[in-house]
């Protein structure tokens, strides 16, 4: 059954790439379709992030508990939000990491259905076009990685986006790290429309998301990015991020970003614009204590330690619930679209 299911996501994505040649439109390019297996059933997700470890710092002991859960909700498919390779993303294609790191812990029976990665900065200080790579797809036939792309899995449409490149210092003041900037440079065309045909380089712009979010008509619209736009976490906000992308999030009527970065799991609701920012990116190493001042009546959840999140998805609702290490239930949400709020439970 899962094998029948990766190739329905898989198969229309070259099949459009061959049908348009190499002059695609880049909506069409980097959209991908998933057809869900259960009827009328609600759509299931697992979402984790931050979590290439080599099962050290809990990566492990998350890792069954996402299998544990991922049984019980039957899950449709897993959503990375990024840093899948610490410390300095893969080698190469053949870099052991890839088994060590994502192969072989993530083995439960549940878990072996596609999995949505998007690149964090730590996978950028590696070779970072062996992710993006279809070689790694062969090895692993979960792993679905691009820079950005659109996937419509019916009533909600995800909205992959390539943060990396909007951060100004990981340019102008690197540190002692080295970045791959293949296929990004020159940045400022990168971030402003510039187009890639290749498909595993394929990006969205500013340009881009703001285009397909308009063009969406799908019942919901939830943003995926490695970086955070509102978080009293480690890093906080990401000012580019918030700067360059909340204002399209907003006019274009997006319910949720999610990301992840900071090492932690976060719930906050946007006073104004009602916009959930939900961070998942306890999937090993986590931070205690490293918590920012925030306005309680916005921030519904910070736990500084290792976990995951899911979400429960159908026309009229969905349901957000992070767990710990132990399975235990942290924090859940609704989300009603006939009675256009959010209330907690």
């Amino acid at each position: 059954m899962a094998w029948c299911l990766k190739q329905r996501v898989l198969l229309p994505v070259m099949v459009v790439l061959l049908l348009l040649g190499t002059s695609p439109s880049i909506a069409e390019l980097q959209k991908l379709k998933h057809t869900p297996t259960k009827a009328d059933q609600p759509l299931n997700i697992l979402v984790v992030g931050d979590w290439g470890r080599k099962g050290t710092y809990n990566q492990s002991l998350v890792a069954y508990q996402m299998g544990d859960v991922g049984e019980k909700q039957n899950i449709d498919f897993v959503i990375s939000t990024g840093d899948n390779f610490y410390d300095d993303g893969l080698t190469g294609v053949d870099d052991p990491a890839f088994y060590d790191s994502f192969v072989n812990i993530y083995t439960a029976p549940s878990l072996q259905k596609i999995w949505y990665n998007v690149l964090g900065n730590h996978d950028y200080r590696g070779d970072v076009e062996a992710q993006l790579s279809p070689i790694l797809t062969q090895k692993d036939s979960r792993w679905v990685c691009m820079r950005s792309f659109i996937l419509d899995a019916g009533t909600v449409e995800f909205f992959f986006v390539d943060t990396t490149p909007f951060r100004d210092d990981y340019f102008t003041d690197p540190e002692d790290h080295t970045y791959d900037w293949s296929g990004v440079l020159p940045r400022e065309a990168y971030l402003s429309g510039l187009l890639e045909v290749d498909y595993y380089h394929a990006y969205m712009s500013r340009q881009d998301v703001d285009f397909a979010l308009g063009q969406s008509k799908a019942k919901w619209k939830i943003v995926v990015g490695h970086h955070t736009i509102k978080s009293a976490g480690h890093h906080g906000n990401t000012v580019e991020v918030e700067q360059q992308l909340l204002p399209i999030l907003k006019a274009r009527n997006v319910d949720a970003y999610i990301n992840g970065h900071d090492h932690c799991l976060e719930h906050i609701v946007d006073a104004e614009s009602g916009i959930h920012f939900l961070t998942s990116g306890g999937g090993s190493k986590a931070w205690k204590g490293d918590i920012k001042p925030w306005n309680q009546e916005e921030l519904k959840l910070y736990y500084d330690g290792q976990g995951f999140m899911t979400l429960q998805i159908t026309e009229s609702k969905a349901d957000i619930v992070f767990y710990d290490i132990y399975g235990k239930v942290l924090h859940t949400w609704s989300l009603s679209k006939k009675l256009n709020h959010a209330a907690s439970i």
